[in-house]
């Protein structure tokens, strides 16, 4: 819902500055250097400062060109702040160091000094001062200053910012870029397959095929035990006829592919195949001819335990949804198809990896292959893998929580981009998310929320309502790996 264009007041304090008479204050610059003395309680806001606009400020001494404060400040915040102090500076001298600006014409060095604390005292010189927290949650502090003023009259240092209150929205650059990734030419019923490795359970397992394919395969452990309903075989050949395998010898052989869509998972136990010694050695075409060798004698099974995320980007009667625009920017739909190009020359996947957070508000990327149900499924435009739906309660899923409304923005759903309940790294990691939606109780009041953290707070605050998400009254189940997209 647009709003009219408003005055808003960023960070403004009303403050009583009290200039003191006696004579002990009176300098030679008299008339350019004021005392003052104040306590005052203020709340945050938006930070205006361009790259700031996640973050929240209470600014206590407003900047006013030519205008130095020095003294003390002693706070007291309801939240972990940082301070931070502006310093004057012409802008063909901001390269090189942190900067603070709201237009990109005035620009201020940064001073940032994390005290990671609600409370404390600082002695402080700069053109202007304020407390500053990285995350969206509204703060409230009451400060005290004791110092002095330099520069222009004490009257004008109120400082005012004119913005156009329009709809916010999430600000984000490089909200989607490509993923260029290396597929995987695999065998199902004598037909070719070309497939993707993102994940693996086992991290020594993951460096090997990491090494061997020149890009990362990202260590999933909570995949180790996952229901058998939700896998399907792969098996990859340690000897035999040499090709283009993994190992060096013939292609894997894949036991289903989308088009047996109630049998499908992207999800694959490693079954490592190994010719007996004195066997004659043949290519296999099938998971059925692959089953009769073992049981003739012929080879033997190495049951690793081992999964691996291997979603199947192209098959013997169908393949991913290539989308129409082949362009990747900031303000592309996240419907329609979720790569842009299948390279079976270069036998890569150009995917387009879509910005979030981390639990903790770090950046990731993702790309979506396949989910269930079906709805969804197809408004992203990639595979319908009903049993993914067998992880729900299953600690092989891990959440993930979508805006349903809030700040306009480059998530599914139209709003914010998504914040993940863990991470690459973490032990609890895995590419397949239970979704989650997140919904402001006020729209008015919605924030751009970045951590976990963040969500919990607020919907303790009665804020915001999370629900666990059931198109079409089924559970839902999205195989969205994160990856790097800059290797």
């Amino acid at each position: 819902m647009r709003k009219p264009p408003a005055l808003l007041l960023i960070g403004i304090l009303t403050v009583s500055i009290i200039f003191v008479s006696s004579t002990s204050d009176q300098f030679v610059d008299a008339g350019s250097r004021k005392k003052i003395h104040f306590t005052q309680t203020i709340t945050s806001s938006q930070d205006p400062g361009q790259g700031h606009e996640n973050h929240q400020l209470a600014l206590v001494l407003s900047p006013n060109e030519g205008t130095i404060y020095d003294g003390s400040m002693t706070f007291a915040s309801s939240e972990p702040v940082q301070i931070v102090v502006l310093h004057e500076i012409p802008s063909q001298e901001s390269k090189g160091q942190p900067i603070w600006t709201v237009d990109g014409k005035t620009v201020y060095s940064l001073s940032l000094i994390d005290l990671q604390k609600n409370s404390g005292s600082f002695e402080f010189t700069g053109a202007a001062l304020a407390l500053h927290s990285p995350t969206s949650k509204e703060f409230t502090a009451t400060v005290s200053v004791d110092g002095w003023i330099r520069g222009q009259p004490t009257e004008v240092i109120m400082q005012k910012i004119e913005l156009e209150k329009q709809e916010p929205k999430s600000l984000l650059s490089r909200t989607n870029v490509p993923a260029v990734i290396p597929m995987h030419e695999g065998i199902y019923q004598g037909n070719q397959v070309l497939y993707i490795i993102t994940d693996g359970s086992d991290k020594d397992y993951a460096k090997t095929l990491s090494e061997k394919q020149e890009w990362n395969v990202e260590v999933a452990p909570a995949l180790s035990d996952v229901p058998e309903n939700t896998l399907q075989k792969l098996f990859i050949f340690k000897n035999g006829i040499r090709g283009d395998g993994i190992f060096g010898f013939q292609n894997e052989v894949i036991s289903n592919t989308p088009s047996q869509e109630s049998k499908y998972s992207a999800l694959s136990s490693v079954t490592e195949v190994t010719w007996k010694v004195g066997q004659k050695e043949t290519e296999f075409t099938s998971a059925e001819d692959v089953i009769a060798a073992e049981e003739g004698g012929r080879i033997e099974f190495n049951e690793t335990g081992i999964v691996l995320n291997t979603p199947q980007i192209l098959w013997p009667d169908g393949q991913m949804t290539i989308r129409s625009d082949k362009e990747i920017t900031d303000e592309m739909s996240y419907g329609g198809g979720q790569i842009t190009e299948i390279n079976e020359e270069d036998m890569t996947v150009t995917f387009v990896a879509h910005r979030g957070w981390g639990p903790d508000g770090k950046t990731i990327y993702c790309i979506v292959t396949d989910a269930t149900p079906s709805g969804p499924a197809e408004s992203m435009g990639v595979v319908y893998s009903p049993t993914s739906a067998n992880l729900i309660a299953h600690s092989g899923a891990v959440d993930l929580f979508q805006f349903k409304n809030g700040i306009i923005g480059s998530g599914p759903l139209g709003f914010q981009p998504g914040i993940a309940a863990a991470s690459n790294g973490d032990e609890n990691y895995s590419p397949m998310w239970r979704i989650y939606l997140v919904e402001w109780n006020d729209q008015d009041s919605a924030k751009i929320l970045e951590t976990k953290s963040d969500i919990d707070s607020f919907r303790a605050d009665d804020l915001l309502s999370v629900s666990i998400a059931r198109p079409i009254n089924s559970d839902h189940i999205v195989n969205c790996p994160s990856i790097d997209p800059f290797q």
